[in-house]
Formats: C-alpha cells, sequence, structure tokens
C-alpha cells in the first residue's frame, strides 16, 4: 500500500471511531429497558425509569418531585437514596460521604464516578472498610454497563473503589 492509502484508511477509521462514540454520548439509555437489573432498579432515580410503567404507575415522577431532585447535590441524592433503602451499615458509611462526581452523565462506555469523605489515613487508615460499603451502597443507586466508582478520603488519598 502507498503512502496516501495508509493516510486515507487512517482517516476513514478515525471517523468511524468518532461517529460510534459520538453517537453513544447522546444515548440517555431511554431505548432499552434492561438497564436496572438489580431488585431496586426501578426505585433508583438513575436506574430503569420503565420498570413502573406496567405496574399503574404512570409518568413516574411528578413534576415538583423532579424538580426538588435536581436541586439536591448528588452526595445528597446519594444520601437520600441510601437513607432509604440501605442496610444500617451503610448508613453509616454513607454518612460520612462529603461530595459525589460524576454520577449525573452516563453513556455505559467508560462511566466514572468519585465519592469524597471525611475518612483520614489513606488506604491504610480507618475509611477503608467503609469505602467498600460506599462503593457498594453507590452500584445499588446507579447502574451501568460499565462504570467504575472511586472512593476517597479527605485528603484526596484512594480509599476503595468498585464497579456500578
Amino acid at each position: 500500500m502507498g503512502m496516501k492509502t495508509k493516510i486515507a484508511l487512517g482517516a476513514v477509521v478515525g471517523l468511524v471511531v468518532i461517529g460510534a462514540v459520538s453517537a453513544n454520548a447522546g444515548d440517555d439509555g431511554t431505548g432499552t429497558t434492561d438497564k436496572g437489573t438489580s431488585a431496586s432498579a426501578d426505585r433508583q432515580p438513575g436506574g430503569a425509569k420503565d420498570a413502573g410503567a406496567d405496574s399503574g404507575q404512570g409518568a413516574g415522577k411528578t413534576e415538583g418531585t423532579e424538580k426538588a431532585e435536581k436541586k439536591l447535590s448528588q452526595a445528597e441524592q446519594f444520601k437520600a437514596f441510601v437513607k432509604e433503602n440501605g442496610t444500617a451499615q451503610e448508613k453509616e458509611a454513607v454518612s460520612h460521604v462529603t461530595k459525589v462526581q460524576g454520577a449525573d452523565k452516563q453513556n455505559d462506555i467508560l462511566d466514572t464516578a468519585d465519592v469524597y469523605t471525611d475518612f483520614t489515613g489513606g488506604l491504610m487508615g480507618e475509611g477503608s472498610g467503609p469505602a467498600k460499603l460506599i462503593a457498594s451502597a453507590f452500584a445499588d443507586w446507579k447502574q451501568s454497563e460499565n462504570g467504575l466508582v472511586t472512593v476517597y478520603d479527605a485528603d484526596g488519598e484512594l480509599l476503595g473503589n468498585g464497579q456500578f
């Protein structure tokens, strides 16, 4: 193959990859109903929203509830979900959460979320055990085909991570 052919082939492959990524970036998951596989997916703000339609819930949330949920920070939404659906140990662990980033937009290609806590001491500190509980509770709150949640301490040091 000549040099011009290789460059043209590389450009075509690049355009196809960019097109595929941009097509998936705008996908909000409304085309599929198998997104939430956990038992609590129909109760989750980021889970499968179509699951309640068959049980006669109608349109789901009212307009006022959606606006109130939008005003809450991601950390407040996460804490509210765990308060309603979590175990006693998860509730205790999540009470240390100070900030959540990256939980609002998902594209199922590579979703990442960061959870910041007020624990100290890094990986060998007091927060490494609760970090697994926080990651597990996060996986109950949000679902993704390929998601990774990372839990950090107050100094920004890694405490743990998990898939969601």
